[in-house]
């Protein structure tokens, strides 16, 4: 009798959880693509350092330093482009041997449809690897408990500057 009961325990557990479980379907997936404009340096910089540990200089990965951001996101790599939105919050760079970026920021989009709405991605940008992944961790308005991810690739580069260009395929699915 217990083993019935403790069957029962289990089984109804799992499909409780099951039916629980948020399903996405087909049609509330969205692929989206823009460029990440992260400009640090001249007169209007859309990134600015708010912190740096007193070691971070003796690190080549500079290690410890602290970017606020409040990059545009366009439908192009020219910064002319459309605009569709922002990228703002913040990022770290959190490797000591390798350059590796903690990356915590919303895309505010302020275009279309999507205007108002957000997703939000948090998570490590291998910057020197082709192409990397970061996951979606949730979203707003027309975005309410989404789930996905984000690969993102250099578009360019500015090594005398610092300012980079940075394509986003975004990948969601939402309620």
């Amino acid at each position: 009798m217990k083993t019935i009961l403790f069957l029962f325990f289990l089984f109804g557990n799992v499909f409780a959880l099951q039916k629980q479980t948020p399903k996405h379907d087909s049609e509330n997936s969205v692929h989206l693509r823009f460029f990440l404009h992260d400009t640090i340096s001249g007169p209007n910089p859309t990134a600015i350092q708010v912190a740096q540990a007193a070691t971070s200089k003796t690190f080549s990965t500079l290690f410890g330093d602290v970017m606020v951001i409040d990059d545009p996101l366009t439908v192009g790599p020219d910064i002319n482009s459309k605009l569709v939105g922002r990228a703002q919050g913040l990022y770290s760079s959190s490797g000591k041997d390798a350059v590796g970026l903690l990356m915590a920021m919303s895309f505010v989009f302020s275009d279309d449809k999507y205007n108002g709405s957000s997703i939000v991605v948090l998570g490590r940008n291998d910057v020197f690897s082709a192409v990397r992944e970061m996951p979606v961790v949730g979203g707003s308005g027309v975005f309410r408990l989404t789930s996905g991810y984000v690969q993102l690739k250099t578009y360019s580069f500015n090594t005398t500057s610092g300012d980079a260009v940075v394509e986003y395929n975004v990948f969601v699915a939402h309620k």
